[in-house]
Protein backbone atom coordinates (compact mmCIF):
# COMPACT_ATOMS: atom_id res chain seq x y z
CA UNK A 1 0.00 0.00 0.00
CA UNK A 2 2.89 2.43 0.62
CA UNK A 3 4.47 1.85 -2.51
CA UNK A 4 0.79 2.35 -4.31
CA UNK A 5 0.79 5.40 -2.30
CA UNK A 6 4.23 6.53 -3.19
CA UNK A 7 3.76 5.86 -6.85
CA UNK A 8 0.50 7.96 -7.39
CA UNK A 9 2.32 10.80 -5.01
CA UNK A 10 5.22 10.84 -7.44
CA UNK A 11 2.75 10.93 -10.86
CA UNK A 12 0.87 13.50 -9.26
CA UNK A 13 4.13 15.49 -8.49
CA UNK A 14 5.12 15.23 -12.19
CA UNK A 15 1.57 16.23 -14.05
CA UNK A 16 1.34 18.76 -11.11
CA UNK A 17 5.34 20.41 -12.31
CA UNK A 18 4.32 20.00 -15.83
CA UNK A 19 1.58 21.79 -16.05
CA UNK A 20 2.89 24.62 -13.49
CA UNK A 21 5.93 24.75 -15.93
CA UNK A 22 3.48 24.94 -19.21
CA UNK A 23 1.22 27.48 -17.51
CA UNK A 24 4.44 29.93 -16.61
CA UNK A 25 5.66 29.73 -19.91
CA UNK A 26 2.33 30.52 -22.04
CA UNK A 27 2.35 33.50 -19.74
CA UNK A 28 5.57 34.67 -20.75
CA UNK A 29 4.86 33.56 -24.81
CA UNK A 30 1.52 35.44 -24.53
CA UNK A 31 3.66 38.72 -23.65
CA UNK A 32 5.47 38.00 -26.39
CA UNK A 33 3.22 37.43 -28.45
CA UNK A 34 4.13 38.88 -32.17
CA UNK A 35 3.04 37.36 -35.48
CA UNK A 36 6.60 37.10 -36.55
CA UNK A 37 7.81 35.78 -33.19
CA UNK A 38 5.35 32.75 -33.78
CA UNK A 39 8.14 30.40 -34.94
CA UNK A 40 10.22 31.16 -32.02
CA UNK A 41 7.87 30.66 -29.58
CA UNK A 42 6.76 27.57 -30.72
CA UNK A 43 10.26 26.23 -30.56
CA UNK A 44 10.10 27.02 -26.63
CA UNK A 45 6.92 25.08 -25.86
CA UNK A 46 6.75 22.36 -28.22
CA UNK A 47 9.30 20.08 -25.00
CA UNK A 48 6.63 21.58 -22.54
CA UNK A 49 3.69 20.37 -24.84
CA UNK A 50 5.82 16.86 -24.93
CA UNK A 51 6.19 16.84 -21.45
CA UNK A 52 2.41 17.85 -20.34
CA UNK A 53 0.94 15.10 -22.66
CA UNK A 54 3.07 12.63 -21.89
CA UNK A 55 2.55 12.95 -18.23
CA UNK A 56 -1.19 12.61 -17.75
CA UNK A 57 -1.77 9.03 -18.76
CA UNK A 58 0.83 7.99 -16.22
CA UNK A 59 -1.55 9.17 -13.51
CA UNK A 60 -5.00 8.23 -15.12
CA UNK A 61 -3.61 4.79 -15.06
CA UNK A 62 -2.85 4.75 -11.38
CA UNK A 63 -6.22 3.95 -9.32
CA UNK A 64 -6.01 7.32 -6.79
CA UNK A 65 -6.30 6.40 -2.87
CA UNK A 66 -9.32 6.65 -1.42
CA UNK A 67 -10.74 9.98 -1.05
CA UNK A 68 -8.39 11.27 -3.43
CA UNK A 69 -10.62 11.02 -7.08
CA UNK A 70 -11.26 14.93 -6.97
CA UNK A 71 -7.64 16.00 -6.48
CA UNK A 72 -6.92 13.34 -9.45
CA UNK A 73 -9.68 14.35 -11.22
CA UNK A 74 -9.01 17.93 -10.69
CA UNK A 75 -5.34 17.98 -11.96
CA UNK A 76 -5.96 16.05 -14.60
CA UNK A 77 -8.57 18.69 -16.04
CA UNK A 78 -6.22 21.67 -15.79
CA UNK A 79 -3.07 19.12 -17.15
CA UNK A 80 -5.82 18.55 -19.82
CA UNK A 81 -6.71 22.36 -20.32
CA UNK A 82 -2.79 23.42 -20.53
CA UNK A 83 -2.32 20.87 -22.86
CA UNK A 84 -4.40 21.77 -24.93
CA UNK A 85 -3.55 25.20 -24.46
CA UNK A 86 0.22 24.35 -25.80
CA UNK A 87 -1.13 22.11 -28.47
CA UNK A 88 -3.00 24.95 -30.13
CA UNK A 89 0.08 27.69 -29.73
CA UNK A 90 2.53 25.18 -30.91
CA UNK A 91 0.07 24.44 -34.31
CA UNK A 92 1.13 25.30 -37.72
CA UNK A 93 -1.58 24.53 -39.71
CA UNK A 94 -3.76 26.89 -38.30
CA UNK A 95 -3.11 29.77 -41.57
CA UNK A 96 -4.25 32.74 -41.52
CA UNK A 97 -6.23 32.20 -37.98
CA UNK A 98 -2.90 31.64 -36.42
CA UNK A 99 -3.51 34.91 -33.99
CA UNK A 100 -6.91 33.63 -33.20
CA UNK A 101 -6.66 30.01 -32.81
CA UNK A 102 -3.52 30.86 -29.74
CA UNK A 103 -6.09 33.66 -28.05
CA UNK A 104 -8.65 30.95 -28.02
CA UNK A 105 -5.29 28.24 -26.41
CA UNK A 106 -4.79 31.50 -23.73
CA UNK A 107 -8.14 30.92 -22.69
CA UNK A 108 -7.61 27.53 -21.97
CA UNK A 109 -4.98 28.40 -19.51
CA UNK A 110 -6.73 30.64 -17.84
CA UNK A 111 -9.47 27.80 -17.38
CA UNK A 112 -6.66 25.82 -16.15
CA UNK A 113 -6.01 28.19 -13.33
CA UNK A 114 -9.73 28.23 -12.77
CA UNK A 115 -9.41 24.43 -11.95
CA UNK A 116 -5.84 25.02 -10.00
CA UNK A 117 -6.77 27.72 -7.83
CA UNK A 118 -8.80 25.23 -5.85
CA UNK A 119 -6.08 23.20 -5.13
CA UNK A 120 -3.56 24.88 -4.10
CA UNK A 121 -4.01 23.75 -0.64
CA UNK A 122 -3.29 20.28 -2.12
CA UNK A 123 -0.68 21.17 -4.14
CA UNK A 124 1.18 23.93 -2.64
CA UNK A 125 3.88 24.57 -5.44
CA UNK A 126 0.29 25.64 -7.63
CA UNK A 127 -0.13 28.43 -5.21
CA UNK A 128 3.06 30.11 -6.46
CA UNK A 129 0.75 30.82 -9.58
CA UNK A 130 -1.53 33.07 -7.86
CA UNK A 131 0.94 35.32 -5.71
CA UNK A 132 3.82 37.41 -6.70
CA UNK A 133 7.29 36.43 -5.88
CA UNK A 134 7.95 38.08 -2.60
CA UNK A 135 4.83 36.12 -1.31
CA UNK A 136 5.83 32.82 -2.54
CA UNK A 137 7.94 31.82 0.79
CA UNK A 138 4.89 32.53 2.81
CA UNK A 139 1.79 31.31 0.81
CA UNK A 140 -0.22 30.28 4.09
CA UNK A 141 -0.31 34.02 5.24
CA UNK A 142 -2.40 35.00 2.22
CA UNK A 143 -5.37 32.35 3.51
CA UNK A 144 -5.65 32.94 6.88
CA UNK A 145 -8.37 31.57 8.67
CA UNK A 146 -11.41 33.32 7.30
CA UNK A 147 -13.42 36.17 9.75
CA UNK A 148 -16.89 36.84 10.25
CA UNK A 149 -18.95 38.78 8.22
CA UNK A 150 -17.74 38.54 4.85
CA UNK A 151 -17.57 36.20 1.95
CA UNK A 152 -13.84 35.89 0.82
CA UNK A 153 -12.31 33.89 -2.23
CA UNK A 154 -14.15 33.66 -6.12
CA UNK A 155 -17.67 34.73 -6.72
CA UNK A 156 -20.05 34.66 -9.50
CA UNK A 157 -22.91 36.71 -10.45
CA UNK A 158 -25.50 36.65 -13.00
CA UNK A 159 -23.84 33.21 -14.41
CA UNK A 160 -20.71 34.53 -14.45
CA UNK A 161 -18.46 31.55 -15.22
CA UNK A 162 -20.86 30.47 -18.06
CA UNK A 163 -18.82 30.78 -21.33
CA UNK A 164 -21.65 30.49 -23.43
CA UNK A 165 -23.83 33.64 -21.72
CA UNK A 166 -22.62 37.22 -22.01
CA UNK A 167 -23.57 40.30 -19.72
CA UNK A 168 -22.28 38.63 -16.25
CA UNK A 169 -19.06 39.05 -13.98
CA UNK A 170 -16.92 37.26 -11.56
CA UNK A 171 -15.54 38.94 -8.92
CA UNK A 172 -12.51 37.98 -6.53
CA UNK A 173 -12.45 39.31 -2.25
CA UNK A 174 -9.03 38.64 -1.29
CA UNK A 175 -8.73 35.54 1.51
CA UNK A 176 -7.09 38.35 4.24
CA UNK A 177 -10.18 40.67 3.61
CA UNK A 178 -11.99 41.56 6.60
CA UNK A 179 -15.47 42.73 6.75
CA UNK A 180 -14.68 46.58 7.86
CA UNK A 181 -11.39 47.52 5.78
CA UNK A 182 -11.72 49.58 2.65
CA UNK A 183 -9.83 47.75 -0.26
CA UNK A 184 -9.22 49.39 -3.53
CA UNK A 185 -11.54 47.69 -6.24
CA UNK A 186 -10.41 46.59 -9.39
CA UNK A 187 -12.38 46.37 -12.80
CA UNK A 188 -10.53 44.93 -15.53
CA UNK A 189 -12.35 44.54 -18.89
CA UNK A 190 -11.65 42.30 -21.16
CA UNK A 191 -10.60 42.42 -25.00
CA UNK A 192 -12.84 41.93 -28.40
CA UNK A 193 -14.47 38.33 -27.99
CA UNK A 194 -13.18 37.27 -24.97
CA UNK A 195 -14.71 37.06 -21.36
CA UNK A 196 -14.67 38.03 -17.88
CA UNK A 197 -14.13 34.80 -16.43
CA UNK A 198 -10.95 34.25 -18.21
CA UNK A 199 -9.72 38.19 -17.97
CA UNK A 200 -10.00 37.37 -13.97
CA UNK A 201 -6.76 35.72 -14.17
CA UNK A 202 -5.08 38.38 -15.95
CA UNK A 203 -4.70 40.36 -12.37
CA UNK A 204 -5.74 37.68 -9.77
CA UNK A 205 -2.02 37.55 -8.83
CA UNK A 206 -1.82 41.21 -8.02
CA UNK A 207 -4.91 41.45 -6.49
CA UNK A 208 -4.40 38.56 -4.20
CA UNK A 209 -0.80 40.04 -3.22
CA UNK A 210 -2.03 43.66 -2.57
CA UNK A 211 -5.28 43.03 -0.98
CA UNK A 212 -7.63 44.44 -3.80
CA UNK A 213 -11.14 43.65 -4.86
CA UNK A 214 -11.43 42.59 -8.67
CA UNK A 215 -14.77 42.60 -10.94
CA UNK A 216 -13.99 41.25 -14.12
CA UNK A 217 -17.30 41.80 -16.08
CA UNK A 218 -18.36 39.98 -19.45
CA UNK A 219 -19.61 42.13 -22.17
CA UNK A 220 -23.31 41.81 -23.41
CA UNK A 221 -22.23 41.87 -26.72
CA UNK A 222 -19.13 39.66 -28.06
CA UNK A 223 -17.14 43.33 -27.45
CA UNK A 224 -18.01 46.14 -25.78
CA UNK A 225 -20.74 48.75 -27.18
CA UNK A 226 -18.54 51.07 -28.25
CA UNK A 227 -21.13 52.36 -30.21
CA UNK A 228 -23.15 53.34 -27.16
CA UNK A 229 -21.14 53.04 -24.55
CA UNK A 230 -24.22 53.67 -22.12
CA UNK A 231 -25.27 50.24 -22.40
CA UNK A 232 -22.42 48.31 -21.18
CA UNK A 233 -21.40 51.73 -19.04
CA UNK A 234 -24.11 51.63 -16.84
CA UNK A 235 -23.95 48.02 -16.71
CA UNK A 236 -20.91 48.06 -15.42
CA UNK A 237 -21.88 50.99 -12.92
CA UNK A 238 -24.56 49.03 -11.58
CA UNK A 239 -22.18 46.16 -10.70
CA UNK A 240 -19.38 48.23 -9.13
CA UNK A 241 -22.75 49.61 -7.27
CA UNK A 242 -23.77 45.95 -5.92
CA UNK A 243 -20.05 45.14 -4.70
CA UNK A 244 -20.49 48.26 -2.55
CA UNK A 245 -23.44 47.69 -1.05
CA UNK A 246 -22.29 43.55 0.29
CA UNK A 247 -18.11 44.64 0.23
CA UNK A 248 -16.13 47.05 2.20
CA UNK A 249 -15.09 48.82 -1.11
CA UNK A 250 -12.80 52.03 -0.57
CA UNK A 251 -14.61 54.46 -2.95
CA UNK A 252 -11.72 56.58 -3.58
CA UNK A 253 -9.71 53.64 -4.95
CA UNK A 254 -11.89 52.62 -8.14
CA UNK A 255 -9.61 51.30 -11.10
CA UNK A 256 -11.16 50.57 -14.38
CA UNK A 257 -8.84 49.50 -16.42
CA UNK A 258 -8.97 46.58 -20.14
CA UNK A 259 -7.28 45.55 -22.72
CA UNK A 260 -8.22 46.27 -26.34
CA UNK A 261 -11.30 46.69 -26.94
CA UNK A 262 -11.60 46.52 -22.75
CA UNK A 263 -8.94 49.85 -22.98
CA UNK A 264 -10.89 51.59 -25.89
CA UNK A 265 -14.37 51.00 -23.53
CA UNK A 266 -12.32 51.94 -20.28
CA UNK A 267 -12.06 55.74 -21.65
CA UNK A 268 -15.65 55.92 -22.73
CA UNK A 269 -17.13 54.43 -19.69
CA UNK A 270 -14.43 56.00 -17.32
CA UNK A 271 -14.80 59.22 -19.02
CA UNK A 272 -18.93 59.27 -18.07
CA UNK A 273 -20.95 61.72 -16.55
CA UNK A 274 -20.84 60.37 -12.61
CA UNK A 275 -18.85 57.00 -13.63
CA UNK A 276 -18.16 55.67 -10.26
CA UNK A 277 -14.42 54.88 -11.22
CA UNK A 278 -11.51 57.38 -9.80
CA UNK A 279 -8.76 56.52 -11.40
CA UNK A 280 -8.02 54.33 -15.52
CA UNK A 281 -5.85 52.49 -17.22
CA UNK A 282 -6.75 51.34 -20.57
CA UNK A 283 -3.81 48.89 -22.22
CA UNK A 284 -3.49 48.59 -25.94
CA UNK A 285 -6.51 50.76 -26.69
CA UNK A 286 -7.36 53.56 -28.43
CA UNK A 287 -9.58 57.14 -27.96
CA UNK A 288 -12.82 56.70 -29.79
CA UNK A 289 -14.00 59.57 -31.41
CA UNK A 290 -17.30 59.33 -29.02
CA UNK A 291 -15.23 60.58 -26.44
CA UNK A 292 -15.30 64.27 -27.92
CA UNK A 293 -19.23 63.76 -28.97
CA UNK A 294 -20.29 62.83 -25.25
CA UNK A 295 -18.44 65.54 -23.46
CA UNK A 296 -15.91 63.03 -22.07
CA UNK A 297 -12.73 64.97 -22.63
CA UNK A 298 -13.78 67.66 -20.79
CA UNK A 299 -14.70 65.45 -17.69
CA UNK A 300 -11.03 64.21 -18.28
CA UNK A 301 -9.72 67.30 -16.85
CA UNK A 302 -7.59 66.21 -13.21
CA UNK A 303 -8.75 62.62 -14.03
CA UNK A 304 -5.61 60.14 -13.59
CA UNK A 305 -5.16 57.91 -16.10
CA UNK A 306 -2.40 55.43 -16.86
CA UNK A 307 -1.98 54.75 -20.85
CA UNK A 308 -0.18 51.54 -22.04
CA UNK A 309 0.85 50.88 -25.43
CA UNK A 310 3.08 49.07 -27.46
CA UNK A 311 5.56 50.33 -29.82
CA UNK A 312 4.71 46.84 -31.90
CA UNK A 313 1.07 46.78 -31.69
CA UNK A 314 -0.25 45.57 -35.39
CA UNK A 315 -3.93 45.97 -34.49
CA UNK A 316 -3.47 50.07 -32.75
CA UNK A 317 -0.69 50.98 -34.40
CA UNK A 318 1.23 53.43 -31.94
CA UNK A 319 0.49 56.25 -33.21
CA UNK A 320 -3.13 56.33 -32.32
CA UNK A 321 -1.73 55.72 -28.59
CA UNK A 322 0.37 58.99 -29.28
CA UNK A 323 -2.88 60.49 -30.70
CA UNK A 324 -4.77 59.64 -27.68
CA UNK A 325 -1.73 61.17 -25.32
CA UNK A 326 -2.07 64.40 -27.35
CA UNK A 327 -5.64 64.86 -26.69
CA UNK A 328 -5.83 63.86 -23.04
CA UNK A 329 -2.59 66.00 -21.77
CA UNK A 330 -4.64 68.65 -23.98
CA UNK A 331 -7.35 67.88 -22.22
CA UNK A 332 -5.50 68.46 -18.58
CA UNK A 333 -5.66 64.77 -17.57
CA UNK A 334 -3.50 63.65 -14.85
CA UNK A 335 -1.86 61.73 -17.40
CA UNK A 336 0.67 58.82 -17.52
CA UNK A 337 1.75 57.64 -20.61
CA UNK A 338 3.90 54.43 -21.01
CA UNK A 339 5.20 53.19 -24.75
CA UNK A 340 6.83 49.87 -24.38
CA UNK A 341 9.02 48.78 -27.26
CA UNK A 342 8.84 45.38 -27.11
CA UNK A 343 5.30 44.60 -26.84
CA UNK A 344 2.72 43.67 -29.33
CA UNK A 345 -0.65 43.79 -29.05
CA UNK A 346 -1.13 41.77 -26.20
CA UNK A 347 -1.24 41.88 -22.69
CA UNK A 348 1.75 43.18 -20.31
CA UNK A 349 1.04 41.51 -17.06
CA UNK A 350 4.34 43.21 -15.31
CA UNK A 351 2.47 46.62 -16.08
CA UNK A 352 0.22 45.54 -13.27
CA UNK A 353 2.08 46.18 -10.31
CA UNK A 354 3.30 49.50 -11.68
CA UNK A 355 -0.48 50.40 -12.35
CA UNK A 356 -1.16 49.65 -8.27
CA UNK A 357 1.80 51.45 -6.92
CA UNK A 358 0.43 54.59 -9.33
CA UNK A 359 -3.18 54.11 -8.06
CA UNK A 360 -1.68 54.36 -4.55
CA UNK A 361 1.92 54.13 -3.35
CA UNK A 362 0.73 52.04 -0.51
CA UNK A 363 0.23 49.52 -2.65
CA UNK A 364 3.74 48.37 -3.41
CA UNK A 365 4.87 44.86 -1.81
CA UNK A 366 7.94 45.03 0.22
CA UNK A 367 11.39 45.99 -1.40
CA UNK A 368 9.25 48.09 -3.92
CA UNK A 369 10.05 51.51 -4.87
CA UNK A 370 6.55 52.60 -4.68
CA UNK A 371 7.30 55.77 -6.66
CA UNK A 372 8.90 53.59 -8.95
CA UNK A 373 7.54 54.57 -12.98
Amino acid sequence: MDAELTAFRERVAEVGAATLAGLRALEAAARHLHPPALPSLREKLAPLHRRQAESIAPLLEHPPPVGADLLRDGLVRAAELTRDALEAFCSESAGENGVPRILDALRSACRAQEQLYPMRFALPPMGTLFAEEPWHGRLAELDPDAPEGVSLGLHVGAEGKDRTKRGGFVFYVPETADATTPLPLIVALHGGYGHGADFLWTWLREARSRRCLLLAPTSRGTTWSLQAPAADGQALASMVSFLCERFPVDRTRVLLTGLSDGATFTLLAGLAEDAPYTALAPVSGVLHPLNLEVGNLARAQGRPIHLVHGARDWMFPVALARHARDELAKAGAALVYREIEDLSHTYPREENARILRWLDPTLALPGEDPDAS
